[in-house]
């Protein structure tokens, strides 16, 4: 079971901390310390003192199951409502001179989970936890200080990567500053170029890697499940190799014209990136994966992934805990179904649009468009994968939760003879304007609206491996017979029972064929805004207004006709992103209060 152990003050280091345990041990070992004595001077004094302090780095991690506007709401995979930042920045709204990283009608751009004042002030704990471990090594034991270290410059390299995503470039920064001794050179740190601050990245992952102080994995009951491990450093290090080997920033045209600062890509193109990206994810597969150890594996059933219950499973890599009713998981509050078995159940906000629905597949593995598919545009929910049915929520769908005491049909359709409260809505209210709801985690136990879920946020899962290495590999050498293992291996997942792809695909066709399973994989799981930033195709993706679903019978007075249905544009809805969007820009505060970082272009 999880537990919040306590929360505690520690007086000279002004920091509450929240922590969440993941354990089956009934004794609550924490209860033993007298926190009223925990300060400065004594909390580096054993292991355990010690350890409440990382454990507020670990409470820093973001909870992005717990707000409304979703990094997908940045895409053209979601709809959502106007009064979200993602609103104004598909409207192409974003400015640097603002201070609110709010989901709530921010001009920052995606930048609640990651923002420059929010990063720093982690990265500044994790400094003084390294260096105090460090200054009082004596007082711990050699062991603790070798792993904690390692956990907490894991965590130092997972946030400087969430930031480096949507900046570019960073002030890379290894010590607490303290103005009361330090010099204005000591404070005031430019940006590294985008090289070096990716090479600072991958280098502290590395040493990670080769320390071998983490083990390779946790799973469910152990005490420490939750904290970083040679699994989430050798994920991250291939996902940040694969997204640095992108068009966006490793080509000739970057997405940003490249200047003599060389903030926003790489000074020169080099096509072996790729190559070091798929090395790294083929090592995860070889020696942690389903071909080396068999620790990492896909999970058989991916409807039942994100249960609770099922924590810390084979294809989990790195999560953040949350706990049911104090520090829950609030996913299923913003999104879902709104009306079912005629009660209000959420605000609405997880549509999924009809460009992202055209992307899941037919049950023979092809793609709706292919002319021997067997898709009826007419039928259009007929014969498709099972991700489809497991993940999206259409007209005439069932819809049973394990809270639910009895199976309800969710229409969307314009019916004047039977209208449901569910019938797609182009005006203010909750329910859906794109014909569509979300499954995909939705807690099946937690009544909407409520903070009993305990679900845990997956940042990495094993799917991702495969795809990064796929993907990685076939631009480095093509579509070789480890490409198509990887890709197959992932389709022949019994919840995805699709067939292995023809041989004999070129190079570009397999390009869009992972890139299609990527989207398709990982919908909704934070994903697809790197995804088009990195290829390179965001002007084009969200430039163009996005689709819903409208379904209306040709003889609406008594629906004695025929059902018709008609994807319709969403007009009313901005689409207007301009090309400095492939980044976000640095708070003018910060460059007000350091002269010396240097503003991203087109802000």
């Amino acid at each position: 079971m999880k537990k919040i152990k306590n929360i505690f003050v520690l007086t000279g280091l002004m920091i509450a901390i929240l922590l969440p345990i993941s354990s089956c041990d009934t004794e609550n070992y924490l209860e033993t310390i007298d926190k009223s004595n925990l300060n400065d001077a004594t909390i580096w004094t054993s292991d355990q003192n010690a350890d409440l302090y990382l454990l507020e780095c670990y409470r820093d991690l973001a909870q992005k199951s717990s707000e409304s506007d979703n990094l997908d709401n940045f895409t053209d995979d979601n709809d959502a409502a106007f009064y979200y930042t993602s609103w104004n920045w598909r409207g192409g709204t974003v400015h640097a001179n603002t201070n609110n990283y709010s989901i709530w009608f921010g001009q920052s751009g995606p930048a609640w989970d990651a923002n420059w004042p929010g990063t720093y002030e982690k990265i500044r704990r994790l400094n003084t936890f390294i260096q105090k471990v460090n200054e009082n090594a004596e007082s711990l034991s050699a062991e603790w200080v070798a792993q904690r270290i390692d956990e907490a410059r894991f965590l130092r390299a997972f946030q400087y990567s969430e930031l480096f995503y949507r900046i570019g470039g960073l002030s890379i920064i290894e010590v607490p500053q303290d103005r009361t001794i330090m010099e204005e050179d000591e404070l005031l740190i430019p940006r590294s170029t985008f090289e070096e601050t990716y090479n600072y990245i991958v280098n502290e992952l590395t040493d990670i890697i080769n320390n071998e102080n983490l083990p390779v994995k946790y799973t469910s009951g152990e005490a420490d499940a939750g904290r970083a491990t040679l699994g989430a450093a050798l994920a991250l290090k291939g996902w940040i190799q694969l997204f640095a080997a992108s068009p966006a920033y490793n080509s000739e045209d970057p997405a940003i014209p490249r200047s003599s600062d060389n903030l926003q890509s790489f000074a020169e193109a080099d096509h072996s990136r790729y190559t070091a990206a798929a090395e790294t994810n083929k090592k995860f597969i070889e020696t942690f994966g389903h071909k080396g150890s068999g620790e990492y594996d896909l999970f058989s059933d991916m409807t039942k992934f994100w249960y609770e219950a099922n924590e810390y499973n084979k294809e989990v890599i790195f999560d953040r805990q949350q706990v049911a009713v104090t520090m829950p998981n609030l996913f299923h509050r913003y999104g879902g179904v709104v009306w079912l078995l005629d009660g209000y159940m959420c605000w609405g906000n997880y549509c999924p649009t009809q460009e992202i629905v055209d992307q899941y597949m037919m049950e023979n593995g092809l793609p709706i468009e292919d002319p021997n598919s067997g898709y009826d545009p007419q039928n259009p929910y007929v014969g498709r994968e099972k991700r489809f049915y497991n993940f999206i929520v259409y007209d005439g769908a069932p819809y049973k939760q394990d809270w639910m005491p009895k199976t309800d049909t969710v229409y969307t359709r314009i019916d004047l003879v039977n209208p449901s409260k569910n019938e797609i809505d182009f005006g203010g209210d909750d329910v859906s304007n794109t014909g569509y709801y979300l499954k995909k985690r939705i807690p099946p136990n937690s009544i909407p609206g409520s903070n009993t879920s305990g679900q845990n946020y997956v940042y990495y899962r094993y799917a991702e491996v495969l795809l990064n290495y796929a993907e990685a590999q076939n631009e480095a050498v093509g579509p070789d017979a480890s490409v198509y293992d990887a890709i197959n291996y992932l389709r022949a997942r019994p919840s995805t029972n699709l067939p292995p792809l023809e041989e004999g695909l070129s190079q570009d066709e397999m390009r869009e064929i992972i890139r299609r399973e990527r989207r398709v994989e990982l919908h909704y799981e934070g994903k697809r805004l790197f995804d088009i930033w990195r290829w390179k195709i965001m002007m084009d993706v969200m430039n163009k207004p996005l689709h819903s679903m409208v379904i209306r019978n040709s003889v609406p007075e008594n629906n004695s006709g025929k059902w018709i249905y008609t994807p319709t544009a969403l007009e009313s809805h901005p689409h207007s992103v301009s090309q400095k969007q492939y980044f976000n820009p640095i708070p003018q505060e910060a460059i007000d209060r350091n002269p010396k970082l240097i503003q991203n272009w087109g802000y």
